[in-house]
């Protein structure tokens, strides 16, 4: 186990309390779209109560109409008026809540096209004091040639975005139409354009080949109905609840998969090793990607329930840790992606960002070797353009310690009592209803994962089984 004193070497950012806070330091100015884009301003919220780091830009870019004065009444009859709609799909509309509650902060819409070309050439967007705000993976809406040809043909300023059911849920104006150059985009976010990246094929391939961008106001705030909306918090709700627990540091912690003992053992020794730096209040931020994942995934609403049991066996303290939903789809773009996972949690105040092997990594589609090096995720973080006040923990591996029979860090000079339990090997055994060694998982955690694996099991007098579904 690191000391203090080593670690502080190691990482000497983290040696004082109060590095990284936003306390003292200037906010960030960005440009500012006219149109709507100066009603969205006013509302933004600036967040330096209770010493949590400021969002990118100094504000919070909230985008749904208020109630208030009638705003959000008269943009639903101006968005059932207009004659051009676009209808949003099942990811486009986890990129509208994205923007909508200033995750992307400071974007004030879909990407125009100098925001795209500099997120895709520079994983960065340039403020308008010449500062750069990371913005890693372009945000962007896309049309068809008929949409765009009958919108340029009425020299339309702005179309409303609708749902499945057709119903108004946004208006976006001063818009900008420009080319969607598939293969570039694909190429620069995922460094191959190989057939198979789940991302693409969701939501590229099929995709318009124009996209357009411009000032987005969203007329009500995003519900799925799912029973999970009560965990889907925004960064301005995440900061009152850490100001509410008077947290004097927030450390995220992002997974697309259940939670072991393994993961609980990264987040209780982060806790402790910034208490031994003199914070007196870390929060864990406990924040699941719940956006689109791909079929092989445990589905959200599974990992949550899995992870309610986590708090309620004690394997991680409930009075320490916030549970969120963090709404964004999943790329699966490795270093690439892991620098948007990271910048957003800045504007949901938190100022430390655990990172572990091959973030946002996953297996190459084509041929049988990982798509990313496996250490570039982190390594690519330290360095990231705007990520700068961020504090960046790479942590350890664990593993399964055979000898004490629980998952501890492992211990090179002893590598033969050390058992390693991937992903993969966790969904086999809970496919074919085999215990893991004991204390790999908590009881109440293992029981639902081997439920939602049973759920799939053919139904009787049926060979096939029944298919997972992208979550």
């Amino acid at each position: 186990m690191a000391t203090q004193a080593a670690f502080a070497v190691r990482f000497p950012q983290l040696a004082r309390p109060g590095r990284g806070h936003g306390q003292g330091q200037p906010a960030t100015r960005v440009a500012v779209r006219g149109g709507r884009a100066a009603a969205a301003a006013a509302r933004g919220v600036r967040c330096r109560a209770g010493g949590l780091i400021e969002p990118d830009g100094g504000r919070l870019v909230e985008l749904v109409a208020p109630e208030e004065g009638g705003r959000r009444a008269a943009l639903r009859r101006e968005a059932a008026a207009l004659p051009h709609r676009l209808r949003l799909g099942r990811v486009d509309t986890e990129w509208l809540h994205v923007l909508s509650e200033g995750w992307a902060s400071p974007l004030r819409g879909f990407m125009r096209e100098t925001e795209f070309l500099q997120a895709l050439h520079f994983n960065a967007v340039r403020g308008a004091d010449g500062s750069l705000v990371n913005m890693s993976v372009p945000i962007v809406l896309a049309l068809d040639d008929a949409q765009r040809r009958a919108i340029q043909a009425d020299g339309a300023t702005t179309v409303a975005l609708v749902d499945a059911h057709d119903r108004p849920v946004a208006v976006l104006s001063d818009i900008e139409i420009y080319k969607h150059n598939k293969e570039e985009r694909i190429a620069r976010t995922w460094g191959t354009t190989a057939r198979g990246l789940p991302y693409v094929e969701e939501a590229i391939t099929n995709a318009g080949d124009w996209l357009i961008g411009g000032d987005l106001e969203v007329i009500e705030p995003i519900k799925y109905n799912d029973g999970l909306d009560q965990y889907r918090l925004s960064p301005a709700q995440l900061r009152e609840e850490f100001a509410r627990r008077n947290a004097d540091a927030v450390f995220a912690f992002q997974l697309r998969n259940p939670v072991h003992n393994g993961h609980a053992l990264l987040m209780t020794d982060t806790r402790r090793r910034l208490l031994e730096m003199g914070y007196k209040n870390p929060v864990l931020l406990l924040h699941p990607l719940g956006g689109f994942t791909k079929a092989d995934d445990v589905p959200l609403s599974v990992r949550m329930k899995q992870h309610e049991k986590v708090l309620e066996e004690g394997v991680l303290n409930p009075e320490s840790t916030v549970v969120a939903i963090f709404p964004s789809p999943m790329h699966y773009a490795g270093p690439t992606e892991v620098q948007w996972h990271a910048k957003a949690r800045i504007n949901a105040g938190a100022n430390f960002y655990i990172v572990g092997r091959d973030p946002a990594g996953m297996g190459h589609p084509t041929e049988k070797r990982d798509l990313y090096d496996a250490d570039h995720g982190k390594k690519v973080l330290s360095m990231a353009p705007g990520l700068e006040r961020l504090n960046i923990l790479p942590f350890k591996v664990a593993a399964y310690d055979t000898k004490h029979n629980k998952m501890n860090f492992f211990d090179p000079s002893r590598k033969e009592d050390f058992l390693f339990i991937s992903g993969t090997k966790m969904r086999s055994l809970a496919k074919n209803r085999e215990s893991p060694p004991d204390g790999f998982m908590c009881p109440g955690g293992w029981k639902v994962l081997v439920e939602y694996y049973d759920s799939l099991a053919p139904p009787e007098g049926s060979s096939k089984p029944r298919e997972a579904v992208a979550a």
